[in-house]
């Protein structure tokens, strides 16, 4: 199990480096992320590079016995590419041009930035690619974290050219629907990215925009990739994701580009279930690894720099959550950063040796997890497995969080996360998947918002149902396809004739309004008026105070179809979350999929050759919870006792009977 996180000896005296690395050991360190932002150290003038330090600290490093996961560096360019090559900055969609003085200040299509980054790429492959020290590299940072899109000229050729690739001048007027509003394109060269227009802007060009930016931010780090794979073909090459935080990456093509998937992940302390939404993430990412075990690169220690609010960790939630992650596929845990730092931007940012060094709370912590990570080698390799999965598409979120929507509460990441929760309090491990993925062994997949859906993926779903499987549809699925074109002839659109349904129209809730069902259940935002063609009403709208309470009252707003050998739910509501995990629980049991039946987080990882380990975290802090299950606690050593303490967490070798 890798632990340790980010390393910025240069912003430390380099008598103090040696104490660093003694106390790495101390704590159980393994490996750190070096470099990530030393471009101007590393290259204080163009062509002209200095790599005294480096050399020096990662040859202690290596002394110590520390891997290190090398940073290219080139996540944040030096002033001095910005001032000789200002056309490199990137440009946010008013035409104001973003300026050098936090990080990211470049244009992710600026042939001056792409060329810079990768000849330092290559510089670096040369001079370390050998070294004793490197376990990994490291490309860039949280790509798209602050500049997911650049609207410069630059950019604006950049997606003319990328367009020509997939349309002729007739089909880009088709596919964007330019008679509308009298956008209609005569020359490529009429063609901006959606800068700020005095109105809505044209929803395919900003989709299609959205799948061009990602794109090109992917290209920024194929060409460092690329390099390194040429010089160290033995080395793997990863860039640390935020899966389940930012949605303006389309991580599924971005998977399939780096050698080992990595996340960052931090809490939002506002929010009371934050643990719940960490277990999303992991999920997200192992599902972007393809069910593969994956790598934490990034979470805190304790409290972090960037929120309205930052409060600390309370006494033992680092530990849970660095587990938690582990539970869901993460061969460890890493944070940002080894040493707190003492100026900048993220100063207030904890970190494993706190401000108050190593006589602290903090520290005393991360020794323990430290030794805890150390008990668990024989868990690497281990996969987590489902029998449910949830679709996840970035491009129907961009579709569907534009401007110009039937409601701007139809949010899909809030959906996403509302039925993965629900899943979470009912104990069942979930499975993501991309739109068109083979499903054949999942007994239940829930597609809670999914407004975009091509043609082919659609014909997936259906054969799936056909087969036997239970498919769940959230409300506004279907709706669209690719090209962001309404499916007509009535919602769900695609899904329309595997759902049974056939709804006329969409009817938003008011803020703050709510609607009873039929069968008790309470639903939000949403509703939808229409009628059912084979399937069975399962749960009609109820009579309400307004206008339109009363004409929905005896529609469907829940229902279940009958196709070949499975069966095909639709909820064409938001439910709350008691009616969602009471739904959600009726459908899993139905198609013999169990919970845990105990409040505790239970996952379950297990090597080819049977051996299981299951993870038990207590999130109540105040009581201990029983648990049947025989076996050894890893991070103990002893037999379990049969309860997880209050706030604890047990990794036990399950004996198999």
């Amino acid at each position: 199990m890798f632990f340790g996180g980010d390393y910025n000896p240069e912003q430390w005296p380099e008598q103090s480096w040696p104490d660093d690395v003694a106390r790495m050991r101390e704590a159980g360190v393994n490996l750190v992320t070096v470099g990530v932002f030393s471009w101007a150290l590393l290259e204080p003038a163009e062509g002209r590079y200095e790599f005294g330090w480096l050399d020096r600290i990662l040859d202690l490093l290596a002394d110590g016995g520390i891997g290190v996961d090398l940073a290219t560096a080139t996540a944040s360019p030096p002033p001095w590419l910005s001032v000789a090559y200002p056309d490199s900055l990137p440009v946010d969609a008013d035409g104001h041009r973003l300026w050098p003085g936090s990080r990211q200040a470049y244009c992710p299509s600026s042939p001056r930035y792409r060329t810079a980054s990768v000849r330092l790429a290559r510089t670096l492959a040369e001079r370390y690619g050998g070294h004793r020290a490197l376990r990994m590299w490291h490309v860039g940072n949280e790509y798209g974290c602050h500049v997911p899109r650049c609207y410069c000229d630059v950019s604006a050729e950049a997606f003319r050219t990328w367009l020509r690739e997939r349309y002729d001048l007739a089909a880009l007027n088709e596919t964007w629907g330019t008679r509308f509003w009298s956008q209609e394109y005569t020359s490529f060269d009429q063609v901006l990215p959606p800068r700020r227009t005095p109105a809505f802007s044209n929803p395919t060009q900003v989709l299609d925009f959205a799948r061009f930016s990602s794109a090109e931010l992917l290209d920024c780090y194929r060409g460092e990739r690329d390099v390194l794979r040429e010089l160290t073909p033995d080395v793997p090459v990863t860039t640390n994701f935020m899966a389940g935080m930012h949605w303006e990456m389309d991580y599924w093509a971005w998977a399939a580009e780096v050698d080992l998937v990595s996340n960052d992940h931090y809490i939002r302390v506002h929010d009371p279930h934050g643990h719940v939404n960490l277990a999303f993430s992991a999920d997200v990412t192992r599902g972007l690894a393809g069910g593969e075990p994956w790598l934490l690169m990034e979470h805190s220690t304790s409290a972090v720099n960037w929120q309205p609010r930052n409060v600390p960790k309370t006494p033992g939630q680092m530990r849970r959550n660095s587990l938690t992650h582990v539970a869901r596929g993460s061969e460890g845990a890493l944070f940002f950063q080894w040493r707190a730092s003492k100026a900048g931007a993220e100063k207030y940012h904890s970190a494993l040796l706190p401000h108050a060094g190593t006589d602290s709370r903090i520290w005393r912590e991360v020794v323990e997890l430290g030794s805890d990570l150390g008990k668990l080698a024989e868990v690497t390799g281990s996969v987590v497995s489902s029998t449910v999965a949830i679709v996840l598409s970035w491009e129907s979120v961009w579709a569907q969080e534009r401007p110009s929507q039937p409601s701007a509460d139809m949010t899909a990441t809030d959906e996403l996360a509302a039925w993965h929760a629900a899943l979470w309090r009912l104990g069942i491990t979930v499975d993501f998947v991309a739109p068109g993925a083979d499903i054949s062994g999942y007994r239940v997949v829930m597609l809670p918002s999914l407004y975009l859906l091509s043609g082919v993926d659609r014909d997936v779903l259906a054969r799936y149902v056909e087969s036997g499987g239970t498919l769940v549809v959230g409300a506004y699925s279907g709706v669209v396809d690719e090209r962001d074109h309404i499916v007509l002839d009535g919602y769900p659109g695609a899904l329309r004739e595997v759902l049974g349904v056939r709804m006329e129209e969409f009817v938003p809730l008011l803020d703050g309004q709510t609607i009873t069902l039929s069968d008790g259940s309470a639903g939000r935002v949403w509703r939808e008026f229409g009628r059912v063609t084979t399937a069975e009403v399962i749960a009609a709208y109820a009579d309400g105070e307004d206008a339109w309470s009363r004409w929905l009252a005896g529609h469907p707003a829940i229902t279940r179809n009958t196709r070949g050998d499975g069966t095909a739910w639709y909820v064409s509501t938001r439910l709350d979350p008691p009616s969602l995990e009471r739904l959600l629980g009726r459908i899993t049991g139905e198609a013999g999929v169990a919970g845990s039946g105990v409040p505790l987080e239970l996952v379950r990882r297990s090597h080819a050759d049977g051996r299981t380990y299951l993870f038990a975290i207590n999130h109540d802090e105040e009581g201990a919870v029983p648990l049947d299950v025989a076996g050894v606690d890893l991070l103990t050593g002893a037999d379990f006792p049969g309860e997880v303490p209050p706030g604890g967490v047990v990794v036990i070798k399950v004996v198999t009977p």
